[in-house]
């Protein structure tokens, strides 16, 4: 590391005022300042964490690819997540780095630590780790209320999702990371979770974060639907087609039926709009679940609405009556 970074990551050490001690989710012992007034983010999910609780004002920098939401795109940039500038990034005069075990490199985080740069490191392994990491970037922005709200919505969802399809039996699927070689998901994984929390389950059992499958063995199993990854948004008629003239994949009685869902890209980010797209999959694989409570609640209102006519005309009428 050049003499000019230490120079000023020493410059900006000098300032600091009273300090806390913080354990991240690696376990690792750090030190930042009481107050955070400028953060880098080295991961798209951990930007959007930021903007989800409100605190995008302190974000000094992101990556080149934290594009969600759209503002983010307008900040600083310190380069890619796996191999970031840290010229750029001290260069930001950060408070805190924010980083993540899913897409940053240990070397990464150790090289900052030894020039004076505090990093927060995440490690979410699930949606419920996805909360709690939101709620810890919160305490330690000094924003632990902010924090404390947005998960109790998002958990209220959630809570409310686990409900609506509390009857409903999962849904196989098979969740498609890559089409050529076939990329699939492992039971450990936070996007095997979030199937779980939409009522859905993979086909494929495998100890492997991203095992590689054959296609003999998807057809084999038969999955109930297919769920491509976010870089095949925007998925319609036209794509089904291209995909059922495919001597392989028209070989799957889903893709024969339609049975194709595109998840958002939020399900490749641990992050707050990770649960928009848990909602939206379990839309498209339990219709009925949805269907049946909401054209309930539909009637619900519409009776209600035809009791306080009711009752109107009658006041009308003794209104009347009483007049004469």
């Amino acid at each position: 590391m050049c003499a000019a970074v230490c120079c000023a990551m020493l410059g900006s050490a000098a300032k600091t005022g009273t300090a806390r001690i913080v354990t991240d989710e690696t376990g690792r012992r750090v030190e930042i300042p009481a107050e955070v007034k400028r953060v880098v983010t080295l991961a798209p999910n951990l930007t959007e964490t930021i903007y989800a609780l409100g605190l995008e004002e302190r974000l000094a920098g992101d990556t080149d690819y934290c594009d969600t939401p759209p503002p983010a795109k307008l900040k600083s940039h310190v380069g890619g997540a796996q191999n970031p500038s840290l010229e750029a990034i001290v260069a930001l005069h950060p408070d805190l780095v924010l980083a993540t075990t899913s897409i940053n490199r240990p070397e990464t985080v150790d090289a900052l630590a030894k020039i004076g740069v505090p990093v927060y490191t995440t490690d979410p392994q699930t949606v419920r780790g996805m909360l709690e990491s939101t709620a810890r970037i919160a305490d330690v922005m000094g924003a632990g209320a902010q924090g404390a709200e947005l998960v109790a919505r998002l958990e209220a969802r959630l809570d409310a999702l686990a409900a609506r399809l509390a009857d409903a039996p999962p849904v196989h699927v098979l969740f498609v990371v890559w089409e050529n070689p076939l990329i699939t998901i492992g039971q450990r994984t936070f996007i095997a979770d979030a199937l779980r929390w939409a009522g859905a389950e993979s086909v494929i059992v495998s100890g492997q974060k991203w095992p590689h499958i054959t296609f003999e063995e998807v057809v084999r199993l038969q999955p109930d639907f297919i769920v491509f990854a976010s870089n095949h948004a925007g998925f319609g008629s036209e794509e089904l087609g291209a995909l059922r003239s495919r001597e392989d994949w028209k070989q799957l009685r889903a893709v024969e039926l339609g049975r194709v869902a595109v998840m958002s890209e939020e399900v490749n980010r641990p992050s707050p709009g990770l649960v928009d797209a848990i909602e939206q999959l379990a839309r498209e694989i339990h219709p009925d679940a949805f269907r049946e409570k909401e054209s309930g609640k539909v009637k619900m209102e519409n009776r209600n609405a035809s009791r306080r006519l009711t009752f109107g005309f009658a006041i009308a009428e003794w209104s009347a009556g009483a007049a004469n």
